[in-house]
C-alpha cells in the first residue's frame, strides 16, 4: 500500500504532464489571406464616374453608396446596369453578390432610371427630377426616345433655360447653343428654333424649367418603354420562325410594335399570367367583352436568357406600378419547379408614402452642362466591348412620335403563337387583380378575376392593388 505522501507525489506528477499536453494542443494562429478588393466603376447620368473598391458586397451595398454619393433619397426609381460578355444589358440584382453576377471582365456599371414615373410632378425633390431629366436627355440622344422636330426644339429650350437661365442678347451670342446637343441628328434649323423658344421662358428657375421638360417628355409614346426583340407566328399552323416584332414593357403594361406601328397594347389588368419556357415568352389574356375563354399568346425570343430577362422585367414593372407591396419569396421547403425570383424593392405606392415624409432643406447640386453627353457614354466606357448593333433595338422602324395605335391601322388582336399554356419547367407569374389603379385612367370599370378551370400555376403573384389599399 503506498503512503499518502507517495500518492500525493503521483498526483502531482500526473498533473504536470496534463498541463504540458494542453500546451502542446494549442495550434499556432493561422495567417488570414489578404482580402482582394475589386474596383467598381460606375458611369453616372451626368457623365461623371464614381469609383469604389468592394469585396464580397451585394448589389444593394453598391446601390446605396451611389445614392449617398448623389445625395438621392427617392432612389427606388433607379437601378444599376451592367453588360454580359455578349454585350447584353442586365439590371444588377440587389440581393445577390456582385461577383456572382459579373462573369469575368472588369466591374463596370451604369446608374440609370429603372422605373419611369408616369407623373414626374409627384416626385418630392428637385434633385430626383434632375436625375430623371438626365436619363431622358440620354434616351433622346441615343435614339431610344424618338421625338418630332417641334418636340426636340421645345425640350431643348427647357434644357437651355435650366442651365443658362434667361436669354440675354448681350451675353448670348448667335452661336451660344453650339455646345448643346439636343437631338441625334442636330441641325442649324433646330438650334434656331430652340433659341426662339428659349426667349419665351424668361423668369423660369432651373427647377421649373426641368418640371416643364418632364411634363412634355412624359407624353411621348416611347417614354419609359423597355424594348425587346421577339417574333410571332401569323398562323398557329405555320412552322416558320415568324414575323419580327418588338415587345415594350412600361408602367401601363405590355406594348407590341411591328413595321413602325404599335399594333397592340395589353394593360396590366388585362394580363392574367406571364411566363416563359426555354426561349418562348407567354402572356395569358382575360377574355374580352364578347369572348368566353381566356387566350394565351406566345412570342419567340432570341434565346432562353432573353426570355427570362423579359419575364423578370415584366414581373418587376407589374409589381412596382400595380401592387401595394411586393410579393414575399416562397418559403415552402417542398421541391418546386420554376424561379424563386421576386421583385424585392419598394413599390411606387410605398415609395410615395416614404417620400412624403422627407423633411430636409432642398439639397444643393450642380447642373452639368449638356456638352458632356458628347464626350462620354456607357457604350464607350472602358471595359465594354463596342456595342453590337444587332443587340440594339431597331428604332429606325418606329415612327417619330409613336402615336399610331392598333385602332389607327385597323389591326386586331395578335394571332396565337401557341394555344397550349406552357407546362413542366416553366417559370411564371400569375397576375390576379380586381380593379385598375389610379395611374391608368384610360382603363375604367371594375374587373373581377374568375379562377381558371385548369390547375393553379406553380408561381402566382397575387396581391392587392393600389386601389384596394385606398379602399
Amino acid at each position: 500500500m503506498p503512503s499518502e505522501e507517495g500518492a500525493n507525489e503521483v498526483n502531482q506528477q500526473d498533473a504536470v504532464p496534463a498541463e504540458n499536453k494542453t500546451e502542446m494542443k494549442t495550434s499556432p494562429v493561422k495567417k488570414t489571406k489578404p482580402v482582394k478588393m475589386q474596383l467598381c466603376r460606375v458611369l453616372l447620368l451626368d457623365g461623371t464616374e464614381y469609383e469604389v473598391e468592394l469585396d464580397k458586397a451585394k448589389g444593394q451595398q453598391l446601390f446605396d453608396m451611389i445614392c449617398d454619393h448623389l445625395n438621392l433619397l427617392e432612389k427606388d426609381y433607379f437601378g444599376i446596369t451592367y453588360r454580359d460578355p455578349q454585350d447584353q444589358k442586365y439590371w444588377l440584382d440587389p440581393l445577390k453578390e456582385i461577383r456572382k453576377q459579373i462573369k469575368g471582365g472588369p466591374w463596370v456599371f451604369g446608374f440609370n432610371v429603372k422605373f419611369y414615373p408616369p407623373d414626374p410632378s409627384q416626385l418630392q425633390e428637385d434633385i430626383t427630377r434632375y436625375q430623371l431629366c438626365l436619363q431622358i436627355r440620354d434616351d433622346i440622344l441615343k435614339g431610344r426616345l424618338p421625338c418630332s422636330f417641334v418636340t426636340h426644339a421645345l425640350l431643348g429650350s427647357y434644357i437651355v433655360q435650366s442651365e443658362l437661365g434667361d436669354y440675354d442678347p448681350e451675353e448670348h451670342s448667335a452661336d451660344y447653343l453650339s455646345e448643346f446637343k439636343f437631338a441625334p441628328n442636330q441641325t442649324k434649323e433646330l438650334e434656331e428654333k430652340v433659341m426662339e423658344l428659349h426667349k419665351t421662358h424668361k423668369g423660369q428657375t432651373p427647377a421649373e424649367a426641368e418640371l416643364h421638360y418632364l411634363e412634355n417628355a412624359k407624353k411621348l409614346a416611347m417614354y419609359g418603354v423597355d424594348l425587346h426583340h421577339a417574333k410571332v407566328r401569323q398562323d398557329e399552323k405555320d412552322d416558320s420562325e415568324g414575323v419580327d416584332i418588338m415587345l415594350g414593357v412600361c408602367a401601363n403594361g405590355l406594348l407590341i410594335y411591328r413595321d413602325r406601328l404599335r399594333i397592340n397594347r395589353f394593360a396590366w389588368p388585362k394580363i392574367l399570367k406571364i411566363s416563359y419556357k426555354r426561349s418562348n415568352f407567354y402572356i395569358k389574356i382575360r377574355p374580352g367583352e364578347f369572348e368566353q375563354f381566356e387566350s394565351t399568346i406566345g412570342f419567340k425570343l432570341p434565346n432562353h436568357r432573353a426570355a427570362k430577362r423579359l419575364w423578370k422585367v415584366c414581373v418587376e414593372h407589374h409589381t412596382f406600378f400595380r401592387l401595394v407591396s411586393p410579393e414575399p419569396p416562397p418559403k415552402s421547403k417542398i421541391l418546386r419547379l420554376g424561379s424563386k425570383f421576386r421583385y424585392s424593392g419598394r413599390t411606387q405606392h410605398q415609395t410615395r408614402q416614404i417620400s412624403a415624409l422627407i423633411d430636409r432643406p432642398a439639397p444643393n447640386f450642380e447642373r452639368t452642362l449638356s456638352k458632356r453627353f458628347s464626350s462620354k457614354s456607357m457604350d464607350a466606357a472602358p471595359g465594354y466591348a463596342p456595342y453590337r448593333e444587332q443587340n440594339r433595338p431597331d428604332l429606325s422602324k418606329l415612327p417619330p412620335d409613336m402615336s399610331a395605335s392598333a385602332d389607327a391601322v385597323g389591326a386586331g388582336k395578335l394571332p396565337y403563337a401557341d394555344d397550349v399554356p406552357p407546362q413542366g419547367d416553366e417559370e411564371e407569374a400569375a397576375v390576379q387583380e380586381t380593379v385598375p389603379p389610379v395611374a391608368e385612367p384610360e382603363v375604367n370599370g371594375t374587373e373581377t378575376h374568375a379562377a381558371p378551370e385548369e390547375p393553379a400555376p406553380p408561381e402566382e403573384l397575387t396581391n392587392k392593388t393600389t386601389d384596394d389599399a385606398q379602399q
